[in-house]
């Protein structure tokens, strides 16, 4: 292993509250051509695996009763694999799909509009906000032209609130100083990449000791997220040896497909809060659960007793994560989001267009979802910390991040290396196959890596949805 720049992860650990010396425990090698970008993202990357990755070596040295930490490992190209894993995972062969028909940027009478329309309900939203019919999602290829002219006469910020105000998701292309000058990226840029605070009383807790086993083990975790940022720091979790149940509504299902590769290591079940026997089991899960996380756009988990005060109250000693796309304040603090969305809005599109690139061609994109990504590993490393430190001085702790913070950490915080990377880097070394309950599968090795670490899931993913309310 060699020694590269820890600037960017070292800032990021402080804003964690751990001892910056810890950092010289943290060993850097591997492919260097890797997440090539305009923007430093392949910095971003291995910056927040490293903060998960001592936070997890930290975790394990105090349940052993101190002593040396174990060496941290964070080689480039299993970042990069672990950064596209929800491109990389096979099922049976079968490739996913990343993005549907309706999810693109679009041509308006004043620039560029990027829309989301992955899932059934947003895609119906803003099909009806635009007044195209809705052929189903087979026809979205011939819809997709009804769009296009009905967003051609329309400025993009207009587009952007008519949808959004039906339920949609879309967003006006903006420039990073367009970004700034907006009421919602000017609250952004007086926040802090991610906040811990321990917000309430509650009992000191500590495991038992664990000298051979992982530094999670013993941890039950509700998992209430979506897609990938939340998904991606509960996989890391369950990778560490916590008994992750994933929650979703009956109603709003996941995408199997980014199950397949979040779902790593967890158990899966639908519950529906609003009917009685549903919220009874959640109550019996919540009552020995040692950390609940949340990925909703915040707020709409509060009517059914889900915000961090009323958790803590019902469980002290809890320690909650809470993700959001815009943060939880300012005029779009109750907006969803997704990463695209957000590379769209704050100007990290424009800035990865193509250099000398044609008017009509459309805005860039970062070589990964590496907002979401980022984020999920902040968010378990700012979990694992907040055990850490509850094992010592108790309370009820609460992490908040925001895929806009963390963009802006990019645009703005995050220190490149020398040189650029040199092209897209073969991630085949970095993959593990094998037997699941959905079939043969393939998917990318860990990237947290450190001595005594585990170098696969414990269990692959099965259908979502199918398990039991009930702990290990």
């Amino acid at each position: 292993m060699i020694k590269r720049s820890s600037e960017t992860a070292a800032h990021a650990w402080q804003l964690l509250g751990g001892d910056p010396a810890l950092m010289a425990a943290v060993e850097y090698g591997g492919a260097e051509g890797v997440l090539p970008a305009r923007l430093p993202a392949r910095e971003l990357a291995r910056a927040t695996v490293t903060c998960a990755a001592l936070a997890a070596a930290e975790l394990q040295a105090a349940r052993r009763g101190g002593g040396a930490l174990p060496a941290v490992r964070v080689d480039d190209g299993a970042v990069a694999a672990a950064f596209t894993s929800e491109r990389l995972v096979r099922v049976e062969g079968r490739a996913p799909t990343n993005f549907a028909p309706l999810s693109r940027f679009w041509r308006t009478a004043d620039g560029w509009l990027r829309t989301h329309g992955n899932y059934a309900h947003h895609r119906e939203r803003l099909l009806a906000a635009l007044g195209v019919p809705d052929p189903g999602p087979a026809g979205d290829a011939a819809a997709a032209e009804r769009v296009a002219a009905e967003l051609a006469g329309r400025t993009a910020q207009d587009a952007e609130e008519l949808i959004d105000a039906a339920g949609g998701l879309a967003v006006a292309v903006r420039t990073p100083a367009q970004w700034a000058a907006h009421p919602q990226g000017a609250e952004v840029a007086r926040r802090p990449l991610l906040a811990v605070e321990r917000f309430a009383d509650g009992p000191l807790r500590r495991p038992l000791a664990a000298p051979d086993g992982l530094p999670a083990a013993g941890l039950r975790v509700l998992d209430l997220t979506r897609v990938l940022a939340g998904p991606v720091a509960t996989r890391t979790l369950a990778l560490l040896g916590a008994d992750v149940l994933r929650i979703d509504a009956p109603w709003l299902p996941e995408s199997q497909e980014l199950h397949d590769d979040t779902g790593l290591g967890k158990r899966s079940v639908c519950l529906d809060l609003a009917r009685p026997a549903d919220r009874a089991a959640f109550e019996d899960l919540l009552a020995t659960a040692d950390v609940v996380v949340t990925g909703y756009r915040p707020g709409a988990l509060d009517r059914h007793g889900l915000s961090p005060e009323a958790l803590a109250e019902r469980r002290p000693g809890l320690v909650v994560g809470q993700l959001s796309a815009w943060g939880a304040y300012g005029p779009w603090g109750a907006r969803r989001g997704f990463d695209s969305l957000v590379q769209a809005a704050c100007g990290i599109a424009v800035t990865e267009s193509a250099p000398g690139a044609d008017a009509d061609a459309p805005p860039g994109a970062l070589p990964a979802q590496a907002l979401d990504h980022g984020t999920g590993y902040l968010l378990a490393a700012a979990v694992l910390r907040a055990v850490t430190e509850q094992h010592a001085t108790g309370g009820t702790r609460l992490a908040r991040l925001a895929l806009a913070q963390t963009a802006a950490w990019l645009c703005h915080g995050v220190v490149a290396d020398e040189g650029e990377p040199e092209g897209d880097h073969d991630a085949r070394a970095h993959l593990t196959e094998g037997k699941g309950p959905l079939g043969r599968m393939r998917h990318a090795r860990p990237a947290v890596a450190f001595d005594g670490s585990p170098c696969d899931w414990c269990r692959r993913p099965g259908r979502l949805g199918a398990d039991t309310p009930v702990w290990l």
